[in-house]
């Protein structure tokens, strides 16, 4: 076996000047497809999906024969080599999805520990390896079927919520972070999810927080985890260049008005791998903690891509119109019609963002659709069938699932020629462009600080069409941009740094690298002065919902940046300006408003002088009236999500609405969407959002939120009043 050439160094980004291991298993089945030798020198991860899997077979590569491999592809590279490794096989697998049940019964975890993780890590552990970075995608879908899956949901299945109780998915992934964590050269990835199982709000902290859970379980510590994978084997889309979460139609949010958006927070998987890192390092993560990006399968190009935002006509024509992922919903998960390959794999694409990976090899089936016998104890599972109608997880939406499809894990043709054929950026079988464009050229640098600046330079010309830059900061990769610009951020005061830019095209050609630009940041400052205090703050426009404040503007050693604004204690919003408009009030009700400044440096006021504003009593004919129901949507025993319906009981629209509770017990609110929430002691009052407020006749909306409590979590009685 040959010895690896570099020592593998612990390094913050295991991705960043590295080779990738190629599977050789994978690569010759996708060359032997038509067109597939364009991408089968791509890197893909190894699977341990059953115990048989560590050994391997006749025919069939074991973990010692891909990992001597990869020592060997290291070798003739001359440079340090990423292994990437899936390790899946927990006890009750994948709980909600059949096709991907495992070996494993709901109680062995015994077996998970003795039999599959405690050899993995042996292996791993072996000093012939010690040059290879060991990349590990921990169990896919596990963690997050607990949150959406179990629990008395409406997606909840019986299987579910078994495994939340015996509580064996966390126990195993903390063992397996402990056992796996302890190799020196292996870096942890724990599964997260995607943007649409996990993006809306009851969803995203409570996932985070299981998995700091699981981070802490079985001996483990968030130290054992590298960073966190999205999207691992789906489909959603890398980016929406044409809408936004913060787009409206007809005066109205695309949230609530868009069935595919229907309120999730995130759009597509960048925006919501970037978030989920940021809520990662809040509840208890390292700062440093990386993400990846399954972009296997989440291309979607061909004859049917958008090339702009859909119609104005409605929030449905808008978003479906313009959106790249064509799925019927984003819960549909197998072998789906119309997808193509992402984005290649690519080390440092994007800010926090560690790499772009083919964790699921393009080609092997996700499931299959229709019954079939096998000893693997995977099931049939009717999302993998064309014909299905779909269950409450897609809302009830067709399948969009290929025909004749194998079990999952083994080879699928027509899948791979599909992935092939709508791939985008295109590949081989799809472009004949390989040209690539011109250097970028007079590249400037402006609005130098201590810790940031900007770049700018003269656009590419292409043949076809340049579709983007990426930037060098030092030769390492460290973002993209779609424009002639780019801001730079996190940088070291008096340092010089080395810029280079290159242009890429849609076929995934790339032009040299640009003449290097040395910038050297500026010294910094000690600004520790926070501005003056605002002052003269006065109240405007006061309706029975809402007003606009006005202050005026405080003065900075420096420069304000913005304000703060304070309405009975707590933060509903900042401003650039001295003024703000407040919406979602209650009629004649008496609200105490604050204002704080604050620099560029992060230094915050004191509070200003509190305004008392009053509501006006509204008008309009016929009675307003609401009623509040109280519902909780899961439970894990120190906290939970609870969902309030709010109804229309009166003979005229309301135009604001205000629930209001106290807690039995020591429950508290700690986070909520949909409305505004202040909580004093056992006392909650919740407020409608600026666009929800308003309910028709008969009409009702909801908000929901998170809580934590210890002892017991009886119901409150909700009172509810609306004007």
């Amino acid at each position: 076996m040959a010895t690896g050439a570099h020592a593998a160094a612990k390094v913050d980004n295991p991705y960043v000047g590295a080779g990738v291991y190629v599977n050789p298993e994978w690569a010759a089945k996708a060359a032997a497809e038509p067109g597939g030798s364009a991408v089968s020198s791509q890197p893909t991860a190894v699977w341990l999906d059953r115990i048989a899997a560590i050994n391997g077979s006749t025919g069939s590569m074991g973990l010692r024969a891909h990992l001597n491999a990869a020592v060997s592809q290291a070798t003739a590279a001359g440079k340090p080599y990423v292994f990437q490794v899936v390790i899946y096989n927990l006890p009750g697998r994948d709980c909600a999805a059949l096709a991907s049940n495992g070996e494993l019964g709901p109680t062995e975890i015994g077996r998970y520990k003795t039999d599959y993780i405690d050899p993995i890590a042996a292996i791993l552990a072996d000093p012939a390896y010690a040059s290879l970075r060991i990349v590990t995608t921990i169990e896919i879908d596990s963690l997050p079927n607990l949150i959406t899956n179990a629990g008395g949901t409406a997606t909840a299945t019986a299987a579910c919520d078994v495994m939340k109780a015996n509580g064996n998915y966390v126990t195993g992934v903390g063992y397996a972070l402990a056992k796996l964590g302890a190799v020196s050269n292996v870096y942890n990835y724990i599964d997260a999810g995607h943007h649409g199982w996990l993006g809306w709000d009851s969803n995203f902290t409570p996932t985070a927080n299981l998995l700091l859970q699981a981070a802490n379980a079985s001996g483990s510590t968030p130290a054992n985890v590298h960073g966190f994978i999205v999207n691992t084997a789906n489909y959603s889309t890398l980016k929406e260049p044409y809408f936004t979460i913060n787009d409206t139609v007809g005066g109205q949010s695309i949230r609530g008005t868009s069935k595919w958006v229907d309120w999730n927070r995130y759009v597509d998987e960048l925006s919501y791998a970037q978030a989920f890192r940021a809520k990662a390092v809040e509840v208890g993560f390292p700062s440093n903690i990386g993400m990846l990006i399954d972009t296997s399968r989440n291309g979607w190009g061909g004859p049917n891509r958008p090339t702009g935002p859909g119609p104005q006509t409605s929030g449905d024509a808008y978003v479906d119109g313009g959106r790249l992922d064509r799925r019927f919903q984003a819960g549909n998960w197998c072998n789906q019609s119309g997808a193509g390959l992402g984005e290649r794999p690519t080390a440092a694409p994007e800010a926090g963002i560690d790499a772009y990976v083919w964790v699921k090899p393009p080609g092997e089936s996700d499931g299959a659709s229709k019954a079939i016998a096998n000893d693997q104890g995977k099931g049939f599972d009717r999302m993998c069938d064309p014909t299905y109608t779909g269950n409450p997880r897609n809302n009830n939406n067709m399948s969009g699932a290929l025909p004749d499809a194998p079990l999952a894990g083994a080879w699928f043709s027509a899948q791979f020629q599909e992935l092939l054929r709508n791939a985008y950026p295109p590949v081989g079988g799809g472009t004949s462009d390989t040209t690539a464009p011109s250097v970028p050229s007079g590249l400037v640098a402006s609005s130098v600080t201590a810790s940031g600046l900007t770049l700018g330079w003269t656009a590419s010309t292409d043949n076809v069409g340049v579709t983007g830059y990426q930037v060098f900061r030092n030769g390492v990769q460290v973002g993209t941009s779609a424009t002639t610009s780019y801001a730079d951020s996190g940088l070291t005061a008096a340092t010089a740094y080395s810029y280079t830019v290159k242009a890429r095209d849609a076929a995934g050609n790339v032009s040299a690298a640009s003449a290097a630009l040395s910038v050297t940041t500026s010294a910094g400052t000690s600004d520790t002065t926070a501005p003056s205090v605002p002052a003269g703050l006065v109240a405007s426009n006061v309706t029975a919902s809402g007003l606009t404040l006005g202050w005026t503007a405080s003065t900075d050693n420096v420069g304000v940046t913005g304000y703060q604004v304070f309405r009975n204690g707590v933060q509903v919003g900042t401003s650039t300006g001295t003024s703000y408009a407040d919406s979602g009030l209650t009629a004649a009700t008496a609200y105490s408003y604050t204002v704080k400044a604050r620099d560029a440096a992060g230094n915050v006021s004191a509070a200003s002088a509190a305004l008392s504003v009053t509501t006006s009593t509204g008008g309009g004919t016929g009675n307003v009236g609401c009623a509040a129901t109280y519902k909780v949507s899961s439970d894990w025993g120190a906290g939970f999500n609870a969902d309030v319906t709010v109804t229309n009981t009166g003979t005229a629209a309301t135009k604001s609405w205000k629930v209001t509770w106290t807690w039995p017990g020591n429950q508290q609110v700690t986070n909520l969407w949909n409305g505004t929430v202040s909580q004093s002691g056992s006392s909650v009052s919740v407020v409608n959002a600026g666009y929800n407020g308003a309910i028709g006749t008969g009409g009702s909306t909801s908000f929901g939120f998170g809580a934590s409590y210890s002892g017991s979590n009886s119901a409150p009685t909700l009172s509810c009043t609306a004007s």
